[in-house]
């Protein structure tokens, strides 16, 4: 920078040095000459200015080796903060990748310790259930603490798995004492409703309790208090339940599991307990079996008696002597056997003066009435016995709102009402189920019969008819009546036959 500031002054002495030529351009004679000494003191500025460069340039020469190594240094440096960068900037990348995968098993942790905190308080609701009367007064505070501890907000997690961890080890210590009994203080109100100080004792599912005076009872859970009730028992069994409970040995003088034991011996589940339970509707449901039973066995033994009854040989003959026009011997025919749908032919046959298809049509009405015989009681069982039901699941159910809206100290009401309403509905179901089983198969075999009869009557008239319009002609006529028409339809009625012997 010094080499242009002298470029500058020599410039401007110049400058001034030909102002300076030209103001005195005339030489003189006298003095010397100007432009002599204006480059003299040119030339010495320019040496000076010379000599001041050349030292400037070693000045910059002397500073630049330093200033370069400085440079070098400070690169390096940056060089190195780079690469502290680039690893800080990977340790974040990772800590951020850890961070979330922290949370992550956190918030798993924290689902998990809900879920177990909900276990555990749906444990502490059910174990208070499970607490007989006598011990809510040594295990009331821990349950109650527990179940208070969702709704307290000043503990932390910790603490209130701490108290639900307790009151699941204390549920195992009771279950540790309780095998073969155990005993614990407490107080009972007896039946004069003095509070006394005494021990209980629990044996299975039974409390009992001693007062310090040396009265016993069976402790009872009563409404509006936490203190059991004392029921004292009646003679010598009084002092044998006081001298169990101070000793621990003696003898029980009830039942533990309260009367379920004997219950399940006497009463074991049967028809007539189950009938007994069904309620009065029962009775006219058992009615309706009865006679829907008594109808579908005669019906069977009626069916039973026409099929041994009937005679292919019979149907033959008959028709034969028909064919021949002998139709006095088929009458005979008719007669002689026992056989359903001959008679009811021989019946029309016989009657044939006033008119053979009205003759038909009563013969087989008569028949057929035989057969349909019992079918309508039949079906009005079916019919009757499901509404029999529905009104014993009504009555049932009113029974067991009755006792809803009323006392809801007697669940067995409630209970017994509704097994009522469901055993009726069962009993009407069951029994038209049964019976729509005989039903259709003996509505199976009338319409088998009546198609017999149709198919044998139709023969039949056929021909009575064409034996009647042949008479005029000679015998050629009759045999064509005998071995022509008859053939027409001989196999349906042998099959007909064959299908009601069956």
């Amino acid at each position: 920078m010094t080499t242009p500031i002298h470029a500058i002054v020599v410039a401007v002495g110049l400058a001034f040095a030909g102002s300076a030529i030209a103001q005195d351009a005339t030489p003189s004679p006298s003095r010397p000459d100007p432009i002599s000494s204006v480059a003299r003191s040119a030339e010495e500025r320019l040496e000076k200015s010379i000599a001041e460069l050349n030292a400037l340039r070693e000045q910059i020469a002397a500073e630049k080796l330093p200033m370069s190594q400085q440079i070098s240094a400070l690169e390096e440096r940056l060089t190195e903060l780079r690469k502290e960068n680039d690893q800080v900037t990977r340790l974040v990348d990772a800590g951020a990748l850890e961070m979330a995968q922290i949370r992550q098993g956190t918030k798993a942790r924290q689902d998990e310790l809900t879920y177990v905190g909900n276990l555990l308080d749906e444990f502490a609701r059910n174990f208070e259930t499970r607490v007989n009367v006598g011990e809510s007064q040594v295990l009331g505070s821990a349950i109650a603490s527990v179940k208070d501890a969702p709704e307290n907000k000043s503990l932390s997690v910790s603490e209130r798995l701490a108290l639900q961890t307790g009151l699941v080890n204390t549920a195992i210590r009771r279950l540790d004492d309780a095998v073969g009994g155990m005993k614990f203080k407490g107080t009972g109100v007896d039946m004069s409703g003095t509070v006394s100080e005494g021990e209980f004792a629990m044996i299975g599912p039974v409390a009992l309790f001693r007062a310090a005076s040396g009265a016993a009872g069976v402790a009872v859970a009563q409404q509006g208090s936490e203190r059991p009730l004392i029921r004292p028992l009646e003679g010598d069994m009084q002092s044998e339940l006081s001298t169990l409970i101070a000793t621990g040995e003696g003898t029980l003088p009830l039942d533990p599991s309260r009367g379920a034991a004997l219950k399940a011996l006497v009463q074991k589940t049967n028809l007539v307990h189950i009938f007994i339970k069904g309620g009065p509707i029962m009775w006219p449901i058992l009615a309706a079996s009865l006679v829907a039973l008594a109808v579908v066995l005669e019906r069977v033994i009626f069916l039973l008696n026409e099929g041994r009854k009937r005679s292919r040989k019979a149907m033959n003959r008959f028709f034969g002597e028909v064919e021949k026009g002998n139709l006095a011997a088929a009458i005979e025919v008719s007669k002689q056997t026992k056989d359903c749908v001959v008679n009811t032919l021989g019946y029309a046959l016989e009657h044939r003066d006033q008119s053979l298809t009205e003759a038909l049509t009563y013969s087989q009405n008569r028949a057929l009435s035989r057969f349909r015989r019992g079918i309508a009681v039949l079906d009005t069982i079916i019919t009757l016995a499901p509404l029999l039901g529905l009104l014993g699941t009504v009555a049932g159910m009113m029974g067991s709102f009755a006792v809803i809206g009323g006392d809801l100290s007697s669940p067995g009401a409630i209970t017994g009402g509704i097994a009522e309403a469901l055993i009726a509905t069962a009993a009407g179901l069951g029994i038209a189920i049964t019976c729509l089983l005989p039903f259709n198969y003996l509505n199976a075999k009338i319409e088998a019969i009546e198609t017999e009869l149709a198919t044998a009557a139709a023969h039949l008239k056929l021909l009575v008819e064409g034996d009647a319009g042949s008479k005029p002609r000679s015998g050629h006529s009759s045999h064509a009546v005998s071995h022509g028409a008859p053939h027409a339809s001989a196999h349906p009625v042998s099959a007909a036959a064959s299908s009601g012997g069956a």
